[in-house]
C-alpha cells in the first residue's frame, strides 16, 4: 500500500444503461456494484479491504453547466482492519478505471452500521464486563443494550492511534419493551473496533438501576384518548409535481434529489422560473456536545454526520404515517461494508402542502377583497441516530422562498441518577432516570449561485438614527449594508440589538431599481455554544464559533470540522479554509450556516420526545421585481365545508 499513486487500472468496463444517470443524481445500484468490481479487480486491494462510503463525484459546474456528455465519476473511502488509515480513490465509471488513491494515513473510517451490534456483542461477551453486571444484579446478560458511542480525542493513555468506541449500557426488562428507561449508571466499556476486542471496562461504582417501566409502543398502551375524525389530505387529480431521473419540478421550481451515505438527503441546481439560486445544498455535519463533567459523560461530544454518517442510518418511510397527500418516493442505493447494495426503500419522501395564506387584502372602501393561498413543496428523510431521530424538511414556497426544518424527537438519552437527586447537568424525567443537558449543532452548506456564480455576500444591520435635528421624536432607524469582501471578515455571528441578517447578492446582476439581486438569509435558531473552544470536544467543533462563515468555492472544503472525523485532531475544517482569507467578493462563495438546538430535557421528553424543530430561510431580497406570488390564480376549496355548529360569516 506503499505506493497507491501508482496504481494501473485493471481495465474493468462498467455496465450501461438504456437511460444515462443526470450528471447530479446519485450512484445506482448498478454503479455501486461497478465500483466493487472495479476495486475487488485491482490486485492492490482484492477482498481484503473494506467500504466505508462510496458516492458520486460531481462534475466540475463549468462541465455540467456547458450541457453536453458528463463523466460519471465515484468518491470511494476504503479500510483494512489490519492497517491503520484509509483509502481514498476517484473512481472513472465511464472508463471503469481507478483515476486516484490516496492513503491518507492519519484518519479513521465512520463507525459502521454493520458494526454497532458487533461491538454491542464483544461488550457482553467480556468477563469483565459480565462481572460488572453481575454487581448489580445483572445475571442474564442478553437483557444488556450497549450502544456505541465514538470515543473522540481526549488523550486518554493506552488509547492513543487506535479506532474506538466508548460505550453505555442500558436494561431491557422484556422484547421490546423501553430500555432507555433503565440505565445502568457507571459502566462503560472502550472497544477497539478494528479488532473487535474490548480495550478495558471502566466501572466508576453501582448505581441503583430504575426498574419502572415507561413505555411509548402502542402494544404496552392500556388505553388511548378517544381518536379524533379523519382529516385526510385529497388530491383528486394527483400531484402538481414531476420526478424524473432525480429531477424535480414543481410550479416555478426545479432541483435534482440526491442522498449518499455521509449527509443524507442532498440538493442540487436549485432553479426558480429557470434562473439559478444554490448549486448545492445539504446538511454537512451535526454535534452533540453534551454538558456533564460526570465521569464518563464528559466523552458525549457525538459528530452524528461525520462519525456515522446520517444516510446509511435513514428510515424506510410509510405511506400514510410519516407523510401525508399524494406521495412521491425514493429509494437510497448505499454500499454495505463488504461492498454487497444497502437499499433503504422509501428513504426521501416528496410531496405538497398547504402554506396557509400567501398573500390578502380587503380595501376597505370598496368592500372587495384578493386573497391567495400558497402552497409548498417539501422534500424530507428521517434518519436515527441510536436514541434520536432527525428528520430533515426542505421546503420550497411560492413566494419563492427555501426553507429548511428540522425536526427532532426520539428519545432523550438517559443517565441514572439517584431518585430525586439529579446531577446539576441534567433534569430527572423520571424517578432515578437523568436527561441530560446538551446541544444539537447543525451546519448548512449552501453553494450560492444567485443568478450566476459571481456572488458576493453582505451584512444588514439595523441602527437608531441618533438623537438630534435629524432623528427630532427618536424614531427613526435605518438598515446599514456592509459588503464583505475576504473570508476572516465574514465570520460572523448574529446580533439581536441590530436585526442582523445577511444576504448573498449577483453584483453584475440588477433588478427593476438597479438594486443587485439577491438572497437573505434568516438566521432562525442561533447557537450558544457552552463547551469551551479550546477544550478537546470544543476544538474538534470549532465551527460552532460562528453563526456564518463565507468562503471561496473549493470542491475538496467539504465539512466543516474535517473531511475525517473519528478521533480528529480538530484541524482541516472551515476553520483552516477561512485562514486562507481568499477573497469572497464577485465570485463563486459557499455559505455555511451554524444554527441548533439548546436542549434541557422536560419531564414532557420521556418516554419518547415530542418534535422540537430549528432552521433557517433563504429569502429572495430583491430577486424578483414584484411579488412572486402575484400571479397565482384565485381559487376557491370546494371541499372545504362548515362544521356543524358554524354559520357562514361570508354567506
Amino acid at each position: 500500500m506503499d505506493d497507491l499513486t501508482s496504481l494501473v487500472p485493471g481495465g474493468f468496463t462498467a455496465g450501461t444503461s438504456s437511460t444515462a444517470p443526470h450528471p447530479l443524481a446519485p450512484l445506482s445500484a448498478d454503479e455501486i456494484r461497478a465500483v466493487v468490481a472495479i476495486v475487488r479487480a485491482d490486485a492492490r486491494f482484492g477482498d481484503a479491504v473494506l467500504f466505508e462510503t462510496m458516492e458520486l463525484k460531481e462534475p466540475d459546474k463549468a462541465v455540467y453547466r456547458a450541457g453536453g456528455p458528463v463523466p460519471r465519476e465515484a468518491r470511494v473511502n476504503l479500510f483494512r482492519t489490519d492497517t491503520k488509515g484509509v483509502l481514498r480513490l476517484t473512481i472513472s465509471l465511464t472508463e471503469g478505471s481507478i483515476t486516484s488513491a490516496v492513503l491518507v494515513e492519519g484518519a479513521r473510517p465512520m463507525i459502521q452500521l454493520e458494526q454497532f451490534l458487533a461491538i454491542e456483542g464483544v461488550v457482553r461477551a467480556h468477563p469483565d464486563f459480565i462481572a460488572a453486571c453481575a454487581k448489580r444484579g445483572i445475571t442474564d446478560i442478553s437483557q444488556v443494550c450497549v450502544d456505541p458511542w465514538s470515543a473522540g480525542n481526549f488523550g486518554v493513555p493506552g488509547e492513543e492511534g487506535l479506532h474506538l468506541s466508548h460505550t453505555f449500557c442500558w436494561l431491557r426488562l422484556r422484547e421490546n419493551e423501553n430500555f432507555y428507561a433503565h440505565p445502568i449508571g457507571g459502566l462503560n466499556a472502550v472497544v477497539d473496533i478494528m479488532t473487535l476486542s474490548v480495550l478495558r471496562v471502566d466501572d466508576y461504582g453501582v448505581m441503583p438501576i430504575p426498574m419502572a417501566e415507561y413505555n411509548y409502543e402502542s402494544q404496552f398502551r392500556d388505553s388511548f384518548r378517544a381518536p379524533l375524525k379523519p382529516l385526510d389530505v385529497v388530491q383528486p387529480e394527483g400531484a402538481s409535481f414531476t420526478i424524473e431521473n432525480h429531477v424535480l419540478t414543481w410550479d416555478k421550481w426545479s432541483l435534482v434529489v440526491g442522498f449518499n451515505a455521509r449527509e443524507a438527503l442532498t440538493l442540487h441546481d436549485i432553479r426558480y422560473d429557470g434562473r439559478p439560486v444554490v448549486h448545492r445544498a445539504s446538511l454537512v455535519e451535526m454535534v452533540v456536545p453534551y454538558g456533564s463533567a460526570d465521569r464518563a459523560h464528559a466523552r458525549k461530544n457525538v459528530f452524528d454526520i461525520g462519525e456515522y454518517g446520517l444516510g446509511k442510518l435513514a428510515n424506510s418511510l410509510q405511506l400514510g404515517c410519516d407523510c401525508l397527500g399524494t406521495i412521491a418516493y425514493l429509494d437510497a442505493n448505499l454500499n454495505g461494508m463488504d461492498g454487497s447494495i444497502f437499499t433503504i426503500p422509501s428513504a426521501i419522501c416528496i410531496h405538497e402542502e398547504d402554506n396557509g395564506i400567501l398573500w390578502k387584502h380587503w380595501d376597505f372602501r370598496t368592500e372587495r377583497t384578493e386573497v391567495r393561498r400558497g402552497r409548498k413543496l417539501v422534500v424530507s428523510c428521517i434518519c436515527t441516530v441510536g436514541n434520536y431521530e432527525y428528520a430533515s424538511y426542505w421546503y420550497f414556497k411560492q413566494d419563492g422562498a427555501i426553507e429548511f426544518e428540522m425536526k427532532a424527537t426520539g428519545i432523550v438519552n438517559t443517565v441514572a441518577c439517584l431518585p430525586g437527586q439529579p446531577s446539576k447537568y441534567g433534569t430527572e424525567v423520571a424517578p432515578g432516570v437523568e436527561g441530560q443537558m446538551h446541544q444539537h449543532a447543525f451546519c448548512a452548506r449552501l453553494d450560492m449561485a444567485v443568478d450566476g456564480d459571481a456572488n458576493s455576500f453582505v451584512e444588514c444591520n439595523t441602527f437608531a438614527e441618533p438623537s438630534g435635528p435629524e432623528n427630532p421624536y427618536g424614531n427613526a432607524f435605518y438598515m446599514q449594508e456592509t459588503v464583505l469582501t475576504h473570508e476572516l471578515a465574514a465570520c460572523r455571528r448574529v446580533d439581536p440589538a441590530t436585526q442582523r441578517y445577511w444576504k448573498v447578492i449577483n453584483p453584475n446582476k440588477t433588478n427593476a431599481v438597479g438594486k443587485p439581486v439577491g438572497f437573505r438569509l434568516e438566521p432562525g435558531h442561533a447557537l450558544t455554544p457552552f463547551v469551551q473552544e479550546n477544550a478537546p470536544s470544543g476544538f474538534r467543533a470549532r465551527f460552532m464559533q460562528n453563526h456564518v462563515w463565507v468562503t471561496k468555492f473549493d470542491a475538496e472544503e467539504r465539512y466543516p470540522a474535517g473531511e475525517y472525523m473519528n478521533h480528529s485532531s480538530g484541524h482541516g475544517g472551515i476553520v483552516d479554509f477561512a485562514a486562507q482569507d481568499r477573497n469572497i467578493e464577485n465570485t463563486d462563495i459557499v455559505l455555511w450556516h451554524v444554527f441548533g438546538l439548546h436542549h434541557l430535557p422536560r419531564t414532557e421528553d420521556f418516554p419518547v420526545q415530542p418534535c422540537i424543530s430549528t432552521g433557517f430561510k433563504l429569502v429572495p431580497s430583491g430577486f424578483h421585481n414584484q411579488n412572486p406570488g402575484i400571479d397565482l390564480p384565485p381559487q376557491v376549496n370546494t371541499a372545504s365545508k362548515l362544521a356543524g355548529h358554524s354559520h357562514s360569516c361570508c354567506a
